[in-house]
């Protein structure tokens, strides 16, 4: 569902973008009047699966209806879309974000749903707490919730175990800024340099470090949803004056740069790797290869660190409670119908489809992501716990009160991710102090909006 806000890769060439889409077709397929296809774009490959079999199903109770699935990975689905939106070639139906979903209400180029849920009484109570509200401006709705995700602390167990921790231990980790709290006495106990040692040991190199103990994640551009923006949360900090729709940030808050600077610190005391010496492999491939005890993640990631093709054997503990209590980011998607689609009504169809129990239920069933609708969301949960997975980390944070917030959605998305990520990244590189960052961050920020 980073998916989540990612570096951009190289933009590819607008020939091989065009050659990527599908324009909707239609025909006449001889049972129920004109066929029509519909494009539908997806970015995650795990999920792919599911939502055929939804639209196989769709097709069943729509015949003349055929869903056509197209999936490419996070950085260059955003890049074909914005291609294929601006070259009025867009997919009829596709899956959005909250950080992206902004830039294309403000050109207009998704439909208003909200006439055809008032027809068809879709029932909006039915989906996770808040959910349905992400999606909406100013009276319209921009799209209905598919599936959610929520965040928690991902661990190889046989690393731990080694360092003394198990999953009781970690069940009510404590964090604060000033010394990391029993979370960073964890981390530090995890980490062990190339003798044995772990970084509680006097003797321990930190020059000469085998596992570390905790895995950052620095390209998490203006959210910070797998690492700072959770320890921000649990000091108090909130991103905008209202959200979503706001118009001021708040980046320049001393309690961000309070995490930042907390997590410099583990990078000084060898518990984490440097970001300039960081490997370019992403964090899951990382653990698997044992540089790295655990880290931070969301959800989405389960079938990845539980699944088939993980090498080694990870669980999850909840994320630590900071001063504020225990603070998980919730996020959750959407499918959007583009307004310049020729085929509104059947599109529709599709879109409300997506969103009921009848294909949520079977995305449950697969047991790969939370589906936003609360009933399908247990349906899910049992299906992992069929698969012998323990995930009730992500379920717990995401029903206690007040443990979640939700992400930015405001315009400029993508402007505003670049900016703080840069400057988060300066900070942790020694180029600036954190403070200086992001207060220049903010300012660089909310320019945008004037």
């Amino acid at each position: 569902m980073i998916r989540r806000s990612r570096a951009g890769a190289a933009l590819l060439s607008l020939a091989l973008v065009a050659g990527l889409a599908a324009c909707s077709k239609s025909g006449d397929d001889g049972a129920g009047g004109d066929a029509v296809t519909l494009d539908y774009w997806l970015w995650d490959d795990n999920q792919k699966a599911s939502y055929q079999a939804c639209a196989d199903a769709f097709h069943d109770d729509n015949p003349n209806i055929t869903i056509k699935i197209t999936q490419s990975a996070w950085d260059q689905y955003w890049q074909n879309l914005t291609t294929q939106v601006a070259a009025g070639e867009a997919p009829d139906v596709w899956t959005n974000q909250g950080s992206y979903y902004p830039q294309f209400v403000t050109s207009g180029q998704i439909l208003d749903l909200e006439p055809y849920v008032k027809a068809d009484n879709v029932d909006l109570s039915q989906y996770q707490g808040g959910l349905a509200g992400l999606f909406e401006k100013d009276g319209k709705r921009y799209g209905l919730p598919k599936d959610w995700d929520t965040m928690a602390v991902v661990y190889n167990t046989d690393l731990l175990k080694a360092a003394g921790l198990d999953a009781a231990a970690l069940k009510d980790l404590t964090w604060n800024p000033t010394d990391g709290g029993s979370f960073e006495q964890a981390i530090a106990k995890a980490t062990v340099d190339n003798k044995g040692k772990n970084g509680l040991d006097p003797a321990f190199d930190k020059t000469k470090v085998k596992t570390y103990g905790f895995l950052p994640e620095w390209k998490d551009g203006s959210q910070g949803q797998n690492g700072w923006g959770n320890f921000a949360a649990m000091l108090g900090f909130t991103y905008l004056d209202k959200n979503p729709w706001g118009t001021q940030y708040k980046y320049d808050d001393p309690r961000l740069a309070q995490v930042i600077d907390w997590y410099k610190g583990l990078i000084a005391k060898g518990y984490s790797p440097a970001l300039d010496q960081r490997s370019t492999l992403a964090n899951d491939a990382l653990l698997n290869a044992g540089k790295g005890a655990m880290t931070i993640t969301g959800s989405w990631m389960i079938n990845s660190y539980l699944g088939d093709s993980a090498k080694v054997k990870f669980a999850f503990a909840p994320l630590p409670a900071g001063p504020q209590g225990r603070k998980s980011a919730i996020n959750g998607l959407s499918d959007a119908i583009w307004s310049g689609t020729e085929h509104k009504d059947e599109a529709w169809k599709w879109v409300k489809f997506l969103a009921s129990s009848d294909c949520q239920d079977i995305v449950a069933n697969n047991a790969v992501v939370f589906p936003a609708i609360k009933t399908a969301s247990e349906k899910a949960l049992a299906a992992h716990e069929g698969k012998g997975r323990d995930v009730q980390a992500f379920i717990d944070e995401a029903t206690a009160p007040g443990g979640t917030f939700f992400l930015p959605i405001t315009d400029h998305g993508s402007e505003v991710s670049k900016i703080v990520q840069d400057a988060i990244q300066s900070a942790v590189l020694g180029q600036t102090d954190s403070a200086s960052a992001l207060k220049k961050a903010n300012e660089q920020v909310n320019a945008l909006f004037k």
